[in-house]
């Protein structure tokens, strides 16, 4: 994750607070999850504000683009949408189709 630019942290938080919203509910594991995630990444207050803002409304479709995510990172990117999917402790099907879509976009 410390290889990851700003601009990519960012992307990544993106997509796993879209993740969050997959069942259209934000549940409490979701939350300490994102809130880890932010600590590690070392995110900036703005950037934390942003984040948290997407824990309210879910970031724009728009935004969500796999094709940008960098070839590298990929795997992080799946890796870190699979875990928040997994936070808390059900995996539903429109987190299971949404990680299925996300891998093969990725590949």
């Amino acid at each position: 994750m410390e290889k990851l630019s700003a601009k990519d942290r960012l992307r990544l938080m993106k997509f796993v607070c879209s993740f969050v919203w997959a069942d259209l509910v934000v549940h409490d594991a979701e939350r300490q999850f994102v809130a880890k995630m932010v600590k590690k990444l070392r995110l900036s207050p703005d950037e934390v504000k942003l984040v948290e803002g997407w824990l309210e409304v879910p970031p724009p479709p728009e935004d969500l683009d796999p094709a940008h995510v960098p070839v590298a990172h990929r795997a992080l990117f799946l890796e870190a949408a699979r875990a928040v999917a997994l936070a808390d402790g059900n995996l539903d099907e429109a987190e299971l189709e949404n990680l299925t879509l996300l891998e093969q976009l990725l590949k």
